[in-house]
């Protein structure tokens, strides 16, 4: 038995006069329940219609470019009513079938909760597959913290402090520099020239690619659902697949009061003014880079760390180059000592100290806490979305990047450490394959920390530390930069590259790089685990000279017994 049923389009909510954008059947196809028929598009969003049926096309009443609204007919389909299949059940009756969800006011077959580098990889990525991505961002720009106040414009202003350096240190080179005139407002212009040129750039790419944005906060509703609010009436987006990419935010410590002169990295990238006297809380990579932005440009810097060394999860002997080059240069520097007060003054903030290198009470214009980032899973609905976390408020995924729900996927800081923008990116780009059906898994075999400080520090694979707590018999070999041609030339001979080898197989399980452009030379380093190489392979492959790089093959070199850019001697 065959009947006629009118496919007309669904409640979507306070939308009228919707335009048809793409007509996706014809008469004669043959579709399937939940097949898409048309897509539509109003000025906020984008939406597939499916079938509420199985059948057969027999009249189509729009065409691309018509308007429709609520109840609009769409087209007639012949289906089977003959079978038990064919009768509309009590928990999905014939007409409820027409919507994917009757509260939505949007639906995409992956919605991304993000828009950071995680988070617009994984929708860039997810569209390229051909899936209708919406994108929930709550923040007026894409990019997330990476691009807007993190990674690119301390980028912008450790090349500024670069400049100034390097200007200042050309007198020993018989080049005399007046020192130079600061123009706060013309440098912190042209941070946001650049991050303005990227921010264009991602919203150009997800125009292209006819991704959706919709801008608010996302908060789950349901495993299904989210409800975004924001300044625009509040929506609600269901998805075939959600990838969450919420990023993480600056720990404060608690005690501290708050106060315009105590910021976090955020305020760090955007004061004003210089200060004179300025208080780092916290050794590690950010800490270090603002210290080393703000020295340059004229503060007098104290840095306090309570663990024994600068960066505490790098290799002692990558650390020590550059605290000896920072030790010259900062105010103080504190280690094994935290800081157990704050207090507001007119004249400044007054820090008191405790610990193995505490100082008497001082006062600084501006105090930086740079100890940590915290998952921003808090406030997400994760709860009503039945998504489990770790005791850290972390997201917990499979190598898939997929969580406890079978359809929502995690990507990013809210997934754990190292909270990096690559190793998001890479998560995204696995995320959005899994969710468009391709078998892709995180099976990354290493991951390059970089801090971007003077000199910078780069590691990979397994630190000398790892290497002897697993009790690897392992053989590391060291090429010191003061025998590097291209490293003297450059004024900077502090530097060194190291490559930890597996003894039996000679193949590369680590390095560590310290020195001028290490950020740049370290991926030679990442490829090398990837690819399996060993010390032969490095060695046999000629690197350019004079270069930094050259460094590499010489420390393969060196474990191999077959260096000539250094004597030393046969071991016994």
């Amino acid at each position: 038995m065959k009947k006629i049923t009118e496919v007309r389009v669904p409640n979507i909510g306070d939308f009228e006069d919707v335009v048809v954008i793409e007509v996706m059947v014809s008469v004669g196809a043959e579709i399937k329940k939940e097949d898409p028929l048309i897509t539509l598009e109003s000025d906020k969003a984008s939406m597939d219609i499916p079938s509420p049926c199985d059948g057969v096309v027999k009249e189509v009443f729009i065409k691309d470019g018509d308007t429709v609204s609520e109840d609009t007919l769409i087209m007639n389909v012949e289906e089977d009513a003959s079978g038990e299949d064919s009768k509309p059940s009590e928990e999905a009756p014939a007409e409820a079938a027409q919507v994917t969800t009757s509260n939505a006011d949007l639906h995409g077959e992956v919605v991304v909760l993000g828009g950071g580098p995680g988070g617009y990889t994984a929708a860039f990525r997810a569209a390229d597959l051909g899936k209708k991505t919406i994108i929930i961002e709550n923040s007026p720009n894409m990019g997330g913290v990476c691009l807007n106040v993190g990674c690119i414009p301390s980028k912008v202003l450790l090349h500024m402090a670069k400049i100034v350096d390097e200007a200042m240190e050309a007198d020993k080179l018989g080049i005399a520099f007046k020192a130079p005139e600061l123009n706060v407002d013309k440098m912190q212009g042209w941070k946001d020239d650049v991050i303005s040129q990227l921010v264009g750039g991602l919203a150009s790419m997800a125009g292209q690619r006819n991704i959706t944005v919709v801008k608010g906060t996302g908060t789950f509703v349901s495993p299904g659902e989210i409800k975004v609010t924001g300044e625009e009436p509040d929506q609600v987006v269901s998805f075939d697949n959600a990838i969450i990419a919420a990023g993480s935010h600056p720990i404060m410590i608690p005690g501290f009061p708050e106060d315009e002169r105590i910021v976090d990295s955020t305020g760090a990238l955007s004061l004003k003014e210089i200060p004179k006297r300025m208080l780092i809380v916290g050794g590690g990579i950010i800490g270090l880079e603002m210290a080393t932005v703000y020295h340059a440009l004229g503060s007098e810097v104290t840095v306090v760390e309570a663990k024994e060394q600068l960066i505490p999860g790098a290799d002692t002997d990558l650390i020590r180059p550059l605290h000896t080059y920072v030790k010259k240069r900062f105010k103080n520097i504190l280690l094994e000592t935290s800081v157990t007060s704050l207090t507001p003054q007119d004249s400044g903030i007054k820090a008191d100290f405790e610990g193995k290198n505490a100082i008497t009470a001082e006062e600084y214009d501006i105090v930086l806490v740079a100890v940590g980032r915290k998952p921003n899973s808090k406030g997400l609905g994760l709860e009503e979305a039945g998504v489990e976390l770790d005791g850290f408020g972390h997201i917990k995924v499979d190598h898939q990047l997929r969580t406890n729900v079978n359809r929502i996927f995690a990507v990013g800081d809210i997934v754990g450490a190292p909270m990096l923008a690559h190793k998001a990116s890479y998560e995204g780009k696995i995320a959005a394959e899994v969710a468009a059906g391709l078998n892709s898994s995180f099976d990354d075999a290493v991951i390059p920390s970089i801090a971007y400080t003077d000199p910078e520090i780069a590691w990979v694979g397994l630190t000398e530390r790892d290497a002897k707590a697993k009790k690897l018999d392992f053989s590391k070999a060291v090429f010191p930069w003061s025998a590097s041609g291209r490293s003297l030339t450059m004024g900077r001979k502090e530097g060194k590259t190291k490559v930890i080898f597996d003894k039996a197989t000679g193949r590369v399980i680590g390095a560590g790089i310290v020195g001028s452009n290490a950020s740049e030379l370290i991926a030679e380093m990442v490829l090398s685990i990837e690819m399996g190489c060993n010390a032969e392979d490095l060695s046999l492959t000629v690197h350019p000279h004079p270069t930094l790089a050259e460094s590499i093959s010489f420390s393969a070199e060196i474990f191999e017994g077959t260096i000539t850019d250094l004597y030393l001697p046969k071991r016994k």
